[in-house]
């Protein structure tokens, strides 16, 4: 009998940017769910992601052994290589990978300076790249990569070049990778969430956000509990036969591919 959905006992899953937001949302539902969980934090103001990590596993009253917090810069190829070789050391391989680890730096095309355009990219795009690259030796055949794009990467959206670029190559790389490791039954999908109520939206001047909520026809931001759920689905067996796909997350905002 296969295991029932949800069910990731005895499975080790890695999630970027698990801190917060979406990430600390999806390592704990993993978590709940029997995983053991790496904890990807980035490096810059280490300490403080660790400890939001420890916070949320407290709060949810799941041992130490269960999440491990383990720090790199997602964007720099050496920290991703040490990432895994401490990976490989603690746990032996990896089951799952999310990628979620990202950034924002929002201006229009004409004030976007090279360093917000490069930062984008470099932890956006880069890093999903080098994390799917770093996992291949540990992945067990049959595991999942589940990458974490966004609706802009479909739709485009004002003020935000660097990120949707950086999120529509994700969308490239998802479907490339798929093809690359069904021979090894590993499917590789994207997760386009729409707008998700998490810090970064938050920031979204009160006169902004009221159109963007006007426009969904679910009639609410999204949770990062909703896009978890999504990740979950697509890691458990009743998801074996997808792959190469983008699973929109968006109250109905956006309908097409």
């Amino acid at each position: 009998m296969p295991e029932p959905i949800g069910e990731f006992s005895d499975r080790v899953v890695v999630v970027t940017g698990a801190s917060q937001g979406i990430g600390a949302a999806t390592a704990l539902a993993f978590a709940k769910a029997g995983a053991t969980v790496v904890a990807g934090c980035p490096t810059h103001d280490a300490e403080s992601h660790r400890q939001a990590v420890a916070n949320w596993r407290e709060e949810a009253g799941l041992p130490p052994e269960r999440v491990a917090p383990v720090t790199a810069d997602v964007s720099q190829t050496d920290d991703v290589t040490e990432f895994y070789d401490t990976v490989q050391k603690h746990f032996g391989h990896v089951d799952v990978l999310v990628n979620n680890a990202g950034i924002n730096r929002d201006h229009t095309l004409a004030k976007m300076t090279d360093e917000e355009w490069r930062a984008v990219i470099a932890v956006n795009l880069d890093g999903t790249f080098f994390n799917c690259r770093g996992v291949l030796p540990l992945i067990t055949d049959g595991g999942r990569i589940i990458n974490i794009s966004s609706m802009v990467a479909q739709t485009g959206n004002f003020g935000v070049a660097n990120y949707a670029a950086s999120k529509a190559g994700i969308l490239g790389l998802t479907k490339s990778l798929a093809l690359e490791l069904a021979p090894r039954r590993i499917t590789v999908n994207a997760v386009c969430p729409g707008f998700i109520d998490t810090d970064m939206t938050r920031s979204i001047p009160d006169e902004v956000l009221q159109k963007y909520l006007e426009r969904i026809p679910l009639g609410r931001p999204g949770t990062p509990e909703d896009v978890a759920a999504t990740v979950l689905f697509l890691a458990s067996p009743g998801a074996g036969y997808l792959t190469g796909q983008s699973l929109g997350v968006n109250g109905g905002l956006y309908t097409g591919d």
